[in-house]
């Protein structure tokens, strides 16, 4: 077998590969595309013959979110508050919109290292809030991780998985735990890396805003809970 201009040889014979039988579709399907081309009788040339009124032709259609407003399904930043963003995900029209405490953590570079997600838990008790925060994959996860804030107890948290992006860590939040963190300046997440089990990471999340960016989201937390509380009321209303 060996290969040649057109495909493959073998047996004498030319067989077609992936790319040359790809060419020779999309030259047959030129070949019967509606402005085909006919033979001049008497010159010889090829004369077009348009053989479609366009009512089979596409105009295209907007790509939603492609102009740099977030479409659906895209999260975006709602507001900001000290160092924390409230950040939304686009739903449609009529529907709550989900949204969480966000802010990145870096290391003393400066680097992207780990994010810190908080969401409102407004049912639930004695946990109301939770938070995930998602460690670099080459963390060693039996070292867990920890978080200090100021001079208070520092308290463990397991991981519980990983994924490409990152390794998870799903961290319950009691309103005194919350009162810590409105209290606090900074915490400290101490996270052990895998290819040094004897060392540590001290990563620094800003506590500047905090009790605002909650705030605003238990506000929309609650706003987002009666729309969703309405709209299955107006659905049994109808059936």
């Amino acid at each position: 077998m060996r290969p040649t201009r057109r495909g493959v040889q073998k047996n004498g014979e030319i067989q077609m590969t992936g790319r040359t039988w790809f060419l020779a579709a999309a030259l047959g399907a030129a070949l019967i595309a509606g402005a085909a081309w006919a033979q001049d009788d008497t010159t010889g040339a090829p004369t077009a013959v348009d053989t479609t009124d366009g009512s089979d032709l596409s105009v295209g259609t907007p790509v939603e979110g492609a102009g740099g407003e977030a479409g659906i399904g895209q999260s975006y930043i709602a507001d900001t508050f000290g160092d924390w963003e409230i950040r939304c995900l686009r739903v449609a029209e009529g529907e709550p919109e989900p949204c969480q405490m966000y802010q990145l953590l870096t290391d003393s570079q400066g680097s992207p290292v780990a994010e810190f997600n908080i969401f409102d838990l407004p049912d639930s008790d004695p946990v109301v809030a939770g938070a995930t925060i998602v460690t670099p994959l080459d963390t060693l996860l039996t070292g867990q991780l920890r978080i200090q804030i100021g001079t208070r107890e520092p308290l463990l948290y397991p991981f519980r998985f990983c994924q490409p992006v990152g390794c998870f860590v799903r961290v319950g939040l009691t309103e005194a735990n919350l009162d810590d963190y409105r209290a606090g300046a900074t915490a400290t997440i101490t996270i052990v890396p895998l290819q040094a089990p004897d060392q540590t990471v001290d990563l620094e999340a800003s506590l500047s805003g905090f009790t605002a960016a909650f705030d605003d989201l238990s506000e929309r937390s609650a706003a987002a809970q009666a729309q969703a509380g309405d709209a299955a009321a107006d659905t049994e209303a109808s059936e």
